[in-house]
């Protein structure tokens, strides 16, 4: 087993065998991320990307609760973008758009192990991932709108491809969880299996993979992704009006209530 050189605080990387397991290490929080956790996976996808022993990667999160359940709010600063040291972030204090894409563009297959909770931006990151395997606690959802944020780009958009357009703005409009069964069910997940099963139904499936032409399945992941490219033009809109939104009471009403503990008001920005 290899590990990467530099060091990491927020996520684990291994290499063996041509797999590349990536797992968010946040534990005590859900495995939200911060500035520093999309830093570091976007670093570990481009390694494996440049590893010509890779040919699949795997992405997991730590323990039994939680995939991942978006951006850390505690980590939202008071002008409305994430605490962030160095890069643009796409205005928001995240560079998230620039992991989207990055997921999508390694041209090796991306299985996600989803072990609990994905909500929110933790979602948005299983939808892009090529395969999902959940275990059977596993849970799905959005919750932007509840907490004064979205993902208008590939989150909605490219979601709409996968389960439908009733589906996806009832996904985005409700913010209601969805267990594994239901997730598979919709064709959002491709598989579920007991949850001390999940890792190695995975590795399983990586293997698979790795039997194929490495060729060949670059060529079938950019022909699929083919159809859905001009959703990053919508992105690039969607980040750049998120970092304006994120300035203004509604939202940062959405972030207080959550950090609270109460429910939310968002009433009074109906008026």
């Amino acid at each position: 087993m290899e590990v990467f050189s530099v060091n990491l605080t927020d996520i684990l990387y291994e290499k063996a065998d041509g797999i590349a397991k990536i797992t968010i290490n946040r534990p005590k929080v859900y495995n939200a991320f911060r500035a520093r956790t999309i830093q570091e996976l976007i670093m570990v996808f481009r390694d494996a990307w440049d590893d010509n022993r890779i040919g699949v990667v795997i992405l997991t999160g730590t323990g039994e609760k939680a995939f991942c359940v978006g951006g850390d709010q505690k980590e939202k600063g008071d002008e409305g973008g994430y605490d962030y040291s160095g890069g643009l972030g796409g205005g928001i204090g995240l560079e998230i758009e620039n992991l989207h894409q990055t997921i999508r563009n390694i041209p090796k297959p991306v299985i996600a192990a989803v072990n609990g909770y994905a909500i929110g931006g933790g979602h948005v990151l299983h939808v892009i991932c090529d395969l999902t395997i959940a275990s059977e606690t596993a849970k799905f959802g959005q919750s932007g709108p509840k907490v004064g944020s979205y993902d208008a780009g590939f989150g909605s958009a490219y979601l709409a491809r996968i389960v439908g357009e009733k589906k996806a703005r009832e996904i985005w409009y409700l913010c209601e969880q969805y267990s594994a069964q239901e997730a598979k069910e919709m064709g959002l997940v491709n598989k579920v299996v007991p949850a001390d099963q999940l890792q190695q139904a995975a590795i399983e499936w990586a293997e698979k993979i790795l039997q194929k032409s490495p060729t060949a399945l670059k060529m079938l992941k950019y022909s699929f992704n083919a159809d859905s490219a001009n959703i990053q033009g919508i992105t690039q809109i969607s980040m750049g009006s998120l970092a304006m939104f994120y300035n203004t009471k509604e939202s940062e009403e959405g972030k207080n209530a959550f950090l609270e503990k109460r429910p939310v008001d968002f009433m009074k920005f109906r008026k």
